[in-house]
């Protein structure tokens, strides 16, 4: 046999997930190299890669075998009984024609849906009812077949042969021999083939069983099953009892192999001859839209198109919007496209008289007049000069792609609608795979090859970091990224983790979902492509197909997206109705509204889409937006590239820079940006108004411009410049033109997309502008959960002038809302940690049945709920929610007592059935009695708080020192008015700490966050001072730093940051406040030029850190003058430093007629010599022993 005639039948491509290496290309081009014709994919258990591959196959011209190494269960496909069914056998199934297909389709989607136990399971019942247009091979050592045989079980072999002879046919079932010779079982079971086969007469098929392509790949191989199990390489090996090479070797090898059964390797070529399945790629199944009896698609979509333009702008119809309206309605019937649009002006109309908030629009679809007029989108598109070719090109036949945000909380009833209507089984979500990106590879090479975390990290963080969601590849950034390239070169140990990982690059390691894609069909989906479980609540199906695979097997993708900003519109215009009884019709806000753009113009845009950015706001702040166009350009400008010519664009609009055109012909598209390109559709509209150019044309130029396509584009230049001559335009001003458009095209936005984005942020920007309070609110329940987020938000509210007060069980409600007839913000009952929904609703539900609660034991008769137990109850006590019934630390303390007191009500209801004003009058008047509980430390309380809502709302406990300390420290909010390198000393409380590792010498550091009344500020503490005060630095913790003021600017925008570089830090705690005010009036710790000099003490969290001297323990106490001088305090470091000990170091102060202990970092001997030099400092009669 002529090995180019021999055809590789069962195969493994990466897409077996973590199981095998090679992606289908390098299958297929290994096979074309060797000069063969045909070659099957058979991953294990899924289709996930048969698209990909089928379309490898046709680019090399060779015939492509779609198949699976399927799991089939030992008894019923449902059984899950441990230790028993999930141990499956293995069958290889091969597509013979288009039922075949169709079959294996039913055949592993039931696996995954029905059978999955560990693997995905059919069993043979199954195989029986989807048995046609299948070819069947063995298996593996681990078939059903080979298992039988491998146990000496001779009479149940040729029993199952005969079983899978009768399910598939004679002629379509094989006994496979494959050929690894260097595993004992597998040359077992294939001489016992030898002689079965020559027994029953089945027929045999040489095989190679492949799972990468080179022997030098079994590392890596090895290396996903690793991954895959948590285990290492050596313990992989180490327990490992198999030594085969399972790479595509030759088919010389293979042939040879069983030359003693030459029709083994002939029956390959014979399976490829019978192969007769061709996948119909390319044309489009659009889901059936349910008409009216009697109508056609065509004669309802132009119904509705008309009604719609007639609610749009007038009846009659102005000749203009008819005028485009026939263009774009001729363009989509010739296309075959009613039924798309009548899909979704469907779900979307559906979705706004269902009460979800829908966006605008999105993309390039706002540039139809039609989707306008069916109420998919809201942007009228001849105000805005969208255009309709940039939608959909009449001269490029391509599928439309009307991408719709909803309001995040209303998408899964959209979505159930759409299920309901088309049928569970003709809706599915689209599959994704978690891939291994560059830096994912590289730490889990470092893992299976023992490597600690932070060994794997430090190799990690050398690589470069993605580029615009781009990653580059570690083969590419060996050779350009100077200190990956350094560490791969130096460092051996990097080298062979970097050498593993760029066999793992790129490869899937787990199936996923698509956030928002779903695909509708016109038939049940699994008669076309391959289904599992879908991993998203709100869709119980997903293909095996990714997007492009799903796109390419004729599936209609649709996105469904959850926008967060729409839901915050949502609450807000809910919030507005409930406080202030008006209905906003934000559809028919206008949209030169003078105090939303006085808003806009201050730059008072946190809340605000797309617009909050500190960038943003700088911009805006100097742009003064007059109009809406201005928000449209901005959204577009604000993104690398074009971000360059946003100076230029503000000094335009204010006549401050002249406004240049090339070319006068350019003024009609450029006119609106004062001649700064800013949208993809200038491009278009300049090659029509200049170089006469079609809407086609157009279209066809700017996707050659922004895709790079060479050819399209060297043929589309020769045009254009022809065209522009015709139209008196000089051949060299035509040439720079195209030139500045070709240059310009590779950032150039979506006007569209940026039109329907500039809209949500206008009305954000309304909202806010109108109605603060609701806005900011409806914010931050839409942030619940994220207290960086709500931190700022409540930041904003104060400075609106807007009070954020703690939850209270008579005025919050389950969310943030807004207390009547106040500029209140009342803190939502189910945003208190360890609160759930479910009681907050019930809260205020009996609350708006029965009245407000009276007092504590009102509350504890009247919620009933068995949500209401202790950890709520203290969750709603400590965070303040019961501040009006008594003071929070008798609450607190008596926590055991509101418990039992509530579970007796609640029993004595349920015991006399009774509804709470039928209760016996001991039962209902019968108060609370709380013991007496001594107040607790106020920091202590707000500590409670803040870790129950996130972040300090009552108050801040920096207040319990700050008016005191104001006159000796600085405020964290001046710190951007001093100079870089200038001297501070700041008193806060820490908020956050973030440990990093510095890159050279990997050592640890950490940025603090410091907070005080005024705000927050980053402080940055070096390793050296790190090691010293690390136990210290925690979150609540009182502490005064001092250091150098560094201004930085982002290398990202013009931002420019600033952070204190910690030279030495103290702690205290509440009772501390007195001494160390005294303290710092003393000047303890300044010389007389002012410059700060501190000792580096312990934490606040640390209370004995200063105590009367009558407690002092053992060691060296130092009585510290009024004014010390620089020269004392270096003389003594000094001494510290020069004789390390035990003895701990204590300063004394005066404070209130006391004296106070305050513990250093320093640890001494406490020998007579240092006594003596300290003494020689400060005098002997201020040091104690």
């Amino acid at each position: 046999m002529d090995a180019k005639d021999f055809v590789y039948l069962h195969n493994h491509s990466h897409y077996s997930l973590l199981e095998a290496l090679p992606k289908p290309k390098a299958l297929v081009a290994r096979a074309k190299a060797l000069g063969m014709n045909a070659i099957a994919l058979t991953d294990n258990g899924a289709l996930y890669g048969a698209v990909e591959f089928y379309k490898a196959c046709k680019d090399a011209e060779m015939k492509a075998i779609i198949g699976a190494d399927i799991y089939v269960a030992q008894h019923g496909m449902t059984d899950r009984r441990p230790r028993i069914d999930d141990r499956p056998y293995r069958l290889v199934l091969l597509v013979e024609n288009e039922e075949g297909y169709r079959n294996l389709c039913a055949i592993v989607s039931a696996a995954y849906l029905e059978g999955f136990y560990y693997k995905p399971r059919v069993d043979k019942a199954f195989l029986r009812l989807h048995s046609k247009g299948l070819i069947a091979l063995s298996g593996s050592v681990s078939s059903e077949i080979a298992h039988a045989f491998l146990g000496d079980d001779h009479e149940k072999v040729e029993r199952l042969v005969g079983e899978y002879q009768e399910i598939f046919g004679k002629e379509n079932f094989f006994l496979e021999l494959i050929n690894h010779p260097d595993m004992p079982r597998q040359v077992d079971v294939n001489n016992g083939f030898r002689a079965l086969a020559k027994k029953t007469g089945a027929n045999l098929v040489a095989t190679r069983n492949v799972f990468y392509l080179e022997p030098e790949d079994r590392e890596g191989y090895e290396a996903q099953l690793c991954i895959q199990r948590g285990r290492t390489l050596e313990e992989f090996r180490r327990t490992s009892t198999d030594d085969v090479d399972l790479s595509f070797g030759t088919p010389e090898e293979t042939i040879t192999a069983f030359a003693d059964v030459p029709e083994a390797a002939e029956n390959t070529h014979r399976i490829a001859d019978r192969i007769d399945f061709h996948m119909e790629l390319g044309k489009n199944f659009l889901p059936i839209f349910p008409l009216p009896e009697g109508k056609t698609e065509a004669e309802v979509f132009r119904e509705l198109c008309i009604q719609g333009l007639k609610e749009r702008y007038a009846d009659p119809i102005p000749e203009n919007v008819m005028e485009r309206f026939e263009y774009e309605y001729g363009v989509i019937i010739n296309m075959g496209f009613p039924s798309y649009f009548l899909i979704v002006q469907d779900y979307i109309v559906w979705a706004k008289k269902n009460g979800v908030l829908v966006g605008p629009g999105r993309g390039s679809a706002a540039g139809s007049i039609v989707a306008y007029a069916l109420r998919i989108t809201d942007i009228e598109p001849l105000r805005y000069g969208l255009l309709f070719e940039r939608f959909l090109n009449p001269d490029r036949v391509s599928l439309p792609d009307i991408d719709t945000d909803f309001a995040d909380r209303g998408r899964g009833k959209v979505l159930e609608y759409v299920t309901q209507k088309y049928g569970a089984d003709h809706v599915a979500g689209i599959i994704t795979f978690g891939t291994l990106m560059p830096r994912a590879a590289v730490r889990d090479a470092a893992r299976v090859l023992g490597l600690s975390f932070q060994e794997a990290d430090l190799i990690a963080k050398v690589i470069p970091p993605p580029v615009q969601g781009k990653h580059t590849p570690l083969k590419q950034a060996i050779l350009e990224a100077p200190d990956f390239t350094a560490m791969y070169n130096g460092n051996p140990m990097a080298r062979r983790v970097v050498d593993l990982a760029m066999k793992l690059e790129g490869n899937p390691r787990h199936a996923s979902q698509h956030a928002c894609g779903i695909v509708i069909g016109d038939r049940p989906l699994v008669q076309r492509v391959p289904l599992q479980q879908g991993q998203h609540e709100d869709m119980a199906l997903v293909t095996q197909y990714s997007l492009n695979s799903a796109e390419s097997a004729g599936l209609v993708k649709m996105d469904f997206l959850g926008l967060s900003n729409l839901t915050v519109i949502e609450d807000a215009l809910e919030i507005i109705e409930a406080v202030h009884k008006v209905t906003i019709d934000l559809d028919n806000a206008p949209l030169d509204d003078v105090t939303t753009f006085e808003l806009l113009g201050r730059g008072e845009t946190t809340g605000v889409f797309q617009l909050e950015s500190d960038g943003m706001k700088r911009y805006i702040k100097e742009l003064k937006p007059s109009a809406f166009e201005d928000i449209i350009a901005m959204v577009s400008l604000y993104r690398p590239g074009p971000m360059q010519f946003i100076d230029s664009f503000i000094r335009r609009k204010h006549g401050i820079e002249k406004v240049v055109y090339e070319h006068p012909l350019m003024e009609n598209a450029f006119r609106e940006t004062y001649g700064i390109p800013v949208y993809q559709e200038q491009v278009m509209q300049v090659s029509k108004d200049m170089a006469g150019f079609t809407g086609g044309e157009a279209d066809t130029l700017r996707k050659a411009m922004g895709k790079k396509i060479a050819e399209l584009m060297a043929k589309m230049r020769v045009k254009f410049i022809e065209g522009s001559v015709k139209n008196g335009v000089k051949e060299g001003v035509a040439t720079a033109v195209f030139q500045k458009l070709e240059d310009f095209a590779a950032y150039g936005f979506n006007k569209s997309h940026a039109a329907c984005y500039a809209m949500i942020a206008y009305r954000t920007a309304y909202l806010k502008a109108h109605y603060p309070a609701e806005f900011m609110a409806a914010l931050m329940n839409s942030d619940a959960g994220n207290i960086d987020r709500i931190t700022i938000e409540v930041e904003e509210c104060q400075r609106m002038g807007l009070t954020v007060m703690a939850p209270d069980v008579n005025e919050s409600f389950a969310g943030f809302a807004v207390v009547k007839d106040t500029k209140n913000v009342r803190w939502g009952l189910s945003a208190i940690k360890n609160v759930g929904t479910e009681i907050a609703e019930e809260i205020v539900r009996e609350r708006k049945r029965n009245g407000p609660y009276a007092d504590l034991a009102d509350v504890l008769c009247r919620v009933r709920s068995n949500a209401f137990n202790k950890k709520t109850l203290e969750a709603l006590v400590k965070s303040g929610a019961f501040d009006r019934f008594g003071d929070r630390s008798q609450l607190v303390g008596n926590l055991d007592t509101l418990v039992l007191y509530n579970k007796h009500v609640q029993h004595e209801q349920d015991r006399n059935q009774t509804s709470l004003f039928d209760m016996s009058t001991s039962i209902v008047e019968q108060k609370v009695e709380l013991r007496h509980i001594d107040p607790m430390p106020s920091s202590l309380l707000l500590t409670w708080e803040k870790a129950l809502l996130g972040l300090y709302v009552s108050s801040h406990p920096a207040q319990l020192f700050y008016e005191q300390f104001m006159p000796y420290v600085n405020k964290a909010s001046a710190i951007p008015t001093y100079d870089d390198g200038a001297m501070v000393k700041v008193a806060g409380v820490i908020s956050a700490v973030k440990q990093i590792f510095t890159k050279k010498k990997n050592e640890p550091m950490a940025f603090v966050r410091l907070e005080d009344p005024s705000g927050s500020l980053e402080c940055v503490v070096f390793p050296k001072l790190f090691v010293q005060i690390r136990t210290r630095l925690n979150p609540d913790a009182m502490v005064i730093i001092t250091g150098k003021v560094s201004e930085r600017k982002r290398e990202d925008s013009e931002t420019v940051e600033y952070s204190v570089l910690v030279d030495g830090m103290i702690g205290f705690v509440e009772t501390d406040i007195p001494a160390m005010t005294e303290m710092l009036r003393s000047g303890s710790w300044s010389d007389s030029a002012g410059s700060p000099e501190t000792f580096n003490a312990p934490a606040a969290s640390e209370p004995q850190q200063i105590t009367p001297p009558s407690s002092l323990s053992s060691g060296l106490s130092i009585v510290v003058p009024q004014s010390p001088t620089h020269d004392m305090i270096s003389k003594l470091r000094d001494i510290f430093r020069a004789n390390p000990g035990r003895a701990p170091v204590y300063l004394l102060v005066e404070s209130g007629g006391q004296m106070r202990k305050v513990t250093t970092e320093y640890s001494v001997d406490l020998s007579k010599a240092v006594v003596d030099a300290v003494g020689g400092v400060v005098g002997k009669e201020n040091v104690r022993v």
